[in-house]
């Protein structure tokens, strides 16, 4: 693969994972993963004092098909849907492990048709290739804002 093959496959998986989540297909999101991935939610004042607390922390592919199945099957929740608009990633190569920014914006719609902007970070990937498939090894979702709606039960 050339380098701008590498960087196209990126940017398709980043969008894929978007679209799926945008498109109520949550079973796919553990796919998009390395089986010992971290998936981190974190406000962007933790995040850069590096405090470990976050809004939600996923370690591996197992936790994040628990969060799945708890989702479709034990919360309660108003339904709702996401629309996620993202930037185009900037992405590095460092030591056969990709580097990823993607800004984005997720704008939230409820069941009575209201709509509000949900979410504002950035997505900070580190994206390895297995197989010739490129997966998120450690993905951070950093949160603008600390203020976090309690309706967050569907990953970003």
């Amino acid at each position: 693969m050339t380098p701008n093959n590498f960087v196209c496959a990126i940017e398709k998986l980043i969008v894929d994972y978007a679209h799926d989540i945008d498109d109520d297909n949550l079973e796919a999101w553990p796919n998009y993963f390395t089986e010992d991935a971290i998936y981190q939610i974190i406000p962007r004042r933790s995040f850069e004092q590096d405090l470990p607390l976050g809004v939600l922390y996923c370690e591996g592919k197992g936790m994040m098909i628990d969060r799945i199945q708890a989702l479709r099957t034990a919360n309660i929740f108003e339904p709702h849907t996401h629309c996620h608009l993202l930037s185009r990633p900037s992405v590095e190569e460092t030591e056969s492990v990709y580097t990823a920014r993607t800004n984005f914006n997720v704008v939230r719609t409820m069941q009575d048709g209201g709509m509000e902007i949900y979410a504002v970070g950035k997505f900070l990937d580190k994206i390895t290739f297995e197989g010739g498939k490129p997966l998120f090894q450690d993905r951070r979702v950093v949160l603008e804002s600390h203020r976090v709606d309690i309706l967050l039960v569907v990953p970003l």
